[in-house]
């Protein structure tokens, strides 16, 4: 089986109260801010981009923080972005799926049921709509009459030890992405799990379609990965302290998902 490479490109934060991460909310409502991320899995001969995040019209219109350009990000490992040819969309949330600018020659991966998602009847509803940008599902659709979309529908492999997995709950159609590493089998959630304590504490994140179907996800993301370990949550500042730097001068903006994680 073939082993790649995994990098986390950290390119925006969002500081928040815990109360705003969980359903239902927290009684511990201390800060728990949010990290944001690109990822890149890299084989001997090609580089799967994982979501496309946001840029400068998002970031203020929502109120994030813009650290850089996930362009900028994934330049510093020396990935081009004009140069990739496949990226896997696990959503369309605004923060997975903007700048498709950035990609001009790639073919987009995305499940059947997100699509659904994002152009039909639940784009109706305001508090469903609220995470997406009209942009930006403009854009992929374009790029469906361009031929540049590929459509999944449940689990597929992608390539040799790299696989896309339908999870939904977060949304219609969420898909994780399950990698081969030389530390094992790598699961990278999105949002399927935003947060660690989401997996541990079994408890869901308030931007949701179906509570069960995120709850069953948790299971799902369990047997993909070699051990609870192996999953990479979303949205998580703790992936930056607990994996070690792509190179010392990318601390706190680039860190490796294959490595084995950092002792404490």
């Amino acid at each position: 089986m073939a082993e790649y490479e995994i990098y986390a490109v950290r390119y925006a934060r969002h500081d928040r109260n815990a109360s705003a991460n969980f359903l239902g909310g927290d009684p511990h409502d201390v800060p728990m801010p949010l990290d944001y991320f690109v990822w890149a899995i890299v084989g001997p001969d090609k580089v799967w981009v994982v979501d496309t995040g946001f840029g400068a019209t998002e970031a203020v219109k929502r109120g994030r923080e813009l650290l850089r350009s996930p362009a900028a990000g994934l330049a510093a490992i020396g990935i081009d972005p004009a140069k990739v040819e496949d990226v896997i969309l696990t959503h369309m949330h605004y923060d997975h799926a903007g700048n498709l600018d950035l990609f001009p020659n790639a073919t987009f991966h995305i499940q059947d049921r997100e699509m659904q998602f994002c152009t039909g009847r639940c784009m109706c509803h305001d508090t469903l709509r609220a995470s997406f940008a009209e942009a930006d599902v403009v854009a992929l659709v374009r790029r469906v009459f361009a031929g540049r979309v590929q459509f999944h529908d449940g689990a597929e492999e992608i390539a040799p030890g790299l696989s896309l997995h339908f999870i939904g709950g977060h949304t219609m159609g969420l898909q994780s992405v399950r990698v081969a590493t030389r530390r094992g089998i790598v699961v990278l959630a999105s949002d399927a799990a935003h947060l660690y304590a989401h997996l541990d504490q079994r408890r869901v994140f308030p931007v949701i379609y179906n509570v069960a179907d995120m709850l069953a996800g948790f299971d799902t993301l369990r047997r993909l990965a070699s051990s609870p370990q192996h999953i990479v949550p979303g949205h998580d500042p703790l992936v930056m302290r607990r994996y070690p730097a792509a190179r010392p001068e990318l601390e706190g903006m680039v860190v490796r998902l294959d490595a084995e994680p950092r002792a404490g």
